[in-house]
């Protein structure tokens, strides 16, 4: 019986139309259908599975694979998440996109991630030895419509502040208001904020001599970034990294992300 390979695509017509513009343009001949290719790279990032398993009806594998490569090389779809994400919000009127909270959250590393040829690349690994094994940590920052607009990767040994010193860098002008753990305490992260023009809701470290005040009932919402990150961690290959290049494995938090929250 005929059956109609539309069926199988994991994205609707309408949301390739919001994906298109940020889209590179085709190089010399016309390329396979986007939209089946990006459907044949949602199933492998959603369901886990080694790219040579890639069903027929999203094409050939060998096209599906070469162009998740070059894309996440360019760090095509972490920056077409950044990108949508201030488009959506700048045209948005709600109050709760001038809202933010931060975090991070380990990913597992599988051993096919830690084995082989040491990366040598320009952000290497990322992978460090933990109590919990070999991890990577995905740092984060979601508005108050739980919706992940800007993530970072560093090794699972590194300091938050790590994060939070290239997040800062990406918030949107329209954010007043940012909670995160006190964790993320510290007076660097408090006058960066604060230069901003942002409210910082970080409870202060229990070392401080002098106790830090901050929005108590603001920050009951602070579970919306844990809550964001679950979402994310419903595609197999985010909650566990399989990939050894890590640029590949943003990628495929950030697909996750846009699919998720902005399409």
């Amino acid at each position: 019986m005929f059956t109609d390979i539309r069926e199988h695509f994991w994205l609707t017509e309408e949301e390739m139309e919001v994906l298109r513009p940020y889209l590179p343009a085709p190089r010399g001949k016309q390329r396979v259908d986007d939209r089946r290719v990006l459907s044949g790279m949602i199933f492998v990032q959603r369901t886990g599975c080694r790219w040579r398993d890639v069903p027929d009806v999203y094409g050939s594998r060998h096209t599906i694979y070469t162009r998740w490569r070059r894309w996440s090389k360019n760090g095509l779809f972490l920056g077409i998440l950044v990108l949508l994400a201030l488009e959506t919000m700048s045209r948005e009127r709600n109050p709760q996109r001038r809202q933010a909270h931060m975090d991070a959250t380990y990913c597992k590393a599988h051993p096919r991630a830690c084995n082989g040829a040491f990366h040598t690349g320009e952000w290497g690994r990322l992978i460090d030895k933990t109590k919990g094994g070999q991890n990577s940590k995905l740092h984060a920052v979601c508005d108050g419509k739980i919706r992940i607009f800007a993530m970072h990767l560093t090794e699972g040994t590194a300091s938050d502040y790590a994060g939070a010193k290239v997040l800062l860098e990406q918030l949107p002008k329209c954010i007043n208001r940012l909670a995160a753990d006190r964790g993320y305490d510290a007076n660097r992260v408090r006058e960066a904020l604060e230069s901003m023009g942002i409210e910082a809701c970080i409870p202060g470290k229990k070392n401080r001599i002098v106790a830090i005040k901050y929005d108590t009932e603001f920050y009951k919402e602070r579970n919306k970034i844990e809550r964001a990150f679950n979402r994310i961690k419903d595609w197999r290959r985010v909650a566990t990294r399989y990939d050894r290049c890590p640029e590949m494995f943003v990628s495929a938090s950030a697909l996750a992300a846009i699919v998720k929250f902005w399409l």
